[in-house]
C-alpha cells in the first residue's frame, strides 16, 4: 500500500497498527516526506521509487492538488492498481481523475471521508465506483472499521459528501457570521440565548466557539473543499449563493488566525 500525501488524514491513519513498516509514501514537499520517515512510513529519493510497485494507492492530498496529483502519478502505477481518491472534491473532478487513472491501466475509487479524521479509523468512509467492491475489503484490511458500498458510479460519494458540505461548512460560516454582528451590537448574550431557546441541544455558544475553532484552524483546506462544493451545485443547475460566502468566510478566517500567529 501507498500513501500520496501526508497531512493531517495520512498522519493519522498511519498510527493504526499494522500501517508502520507496510506503507511506503510520497509527498512533493521534502519536510513531509521527512515526517512520514518519523512516522515510519517508508518514502524513496522519487515518486517512481515510492509508487512503482504499490498496488494499492490511497490519495490524500489537498483538495486543489486531486487531479494533478492523478495526472502525475498514473504513469508510474502498476497495471491494475487501486487508486482511491479519498480527496474532498466535485464529482466531475472524481470523473475526470478516474479517466486519467483509467487510461494508464489502473482501477479508481471515489471515495468520502464524511467525518473529521480525528476519528482515525472509526471515520466514515463511502465508496463508489465500478471498483468499490475490489476497494472494501482492502480498505477493512486496513483497519477502516466504517467502510460503505454506495454505488457503482464515480461521484456518487462525492456528491453525497460535497452537497452535506454546502450545510455543514455554510453552517459553521453563517453561525460566525451572527455571531460577529451580535458582538458588533454588543448582543451577544441576548442572541445566544433567544438561539438556545430554540434549540436545545447544545448552547449556541459552545457551538460558535467550536465552528469557529474549526475555521480558524482549517479555513484554507475547507474553502478548497467549498470550491468544489460549488462546481457540485453548479453542475446541478443550482447557483451557490451561499456556498461562494462561504469559501470567502472560511479562507478569511484562516487568513487571521496565520496573521495572529505571526504577530
Amino acid at each position: 500500500m501507498a500513501l500520496v500525501g501526508f497531512g493531517e488524514a495520512g498522519e493519522t491513519f498511519v498510527r493504526a497498527p499494522g500501517w508502520r513498516g507496510e506503507t511506503r509514501g510520497w509527498d512533493v514537499l521534502p519536510e513531509r516526506r521527512a515526517a512520514m520517515a518519523q512516522a515510519g512510513v517508508e518514502t524513496g529519493d522519487d515518486a517512481a521509487s515510492a509508487l512503482g510497485d504499490r498496488a494499492f494507492i490511497l490519495s490524500l492530498v489537498t483538495a486543489d492538488q486531486a487531479l494533478a496529483a492523478a495526472r502525475d502519478y498514473a504513469p508510474l502505477l502498476p497495471e491494475g492498481a487501486l487508486w482511491c481518491d479519498m480527496n474532498s472534491v466535485a464529482p466531475d473532478t472524481k470523473r475526470e481523475a478516474a479517466s486519467v487513472i483509467e487510461r494508464a491501466g489502473g482501477r479508481y475509487i471515489d471515495v468520502a471521508v464524511m467525518a473529521p479524521v480525528d476519528k482515525g479509523m472509526a471515520v466514515p468512509l463511502l465508496v463508489s465506483g465500478p471498483h468499490a467492491m475490489a476497494a472494501q475489503p482492502l480498505l477493512e484490511a486496513l483497519g477502516f472499521s466504517n467502510v460503505r458500498v454506495v454505488g457503482d458510479e464515480v461521484g456518487r460519494a462525492s456528491a453525497i459528501k460535497m452537497i452535506r458540505s454546502v450545510m455543514v461548512k455554510g453552517f459553521e460560516a453563517l453561525s460566525s457570521e451572527c455571531a460577529a454582528a451580535a458582538e458588533a451590537a454588543g448582543v451577544f448574550d441576548e442572541v445566544m440565548a433567544s438561539l438556545d431557546a430554540s434549540e436545545k441541544a447544545a448552547p449556541w455558544a459552545e457551538k460558535i466557539a467550536y465552528n469557529r475553532e474549526r475555521m480558524a484552524k482549517h479555513g484554507f483546506r475547507r474553502a478548497a473543499e467549498m470550491e468544489e462544493s460549488a462546481k457540485t451545485l453548479q453542475g446541478l443547475g443550482v447557483e451557490p449563493v451561499m456556498t461562494r460566502g462561504t469559501i470567502r468566510l472560511q479562507r478569511e478566517a484562516a487568513e487571521k488566525s496565520k496573521r495572529n500567529e505571526g504577530a
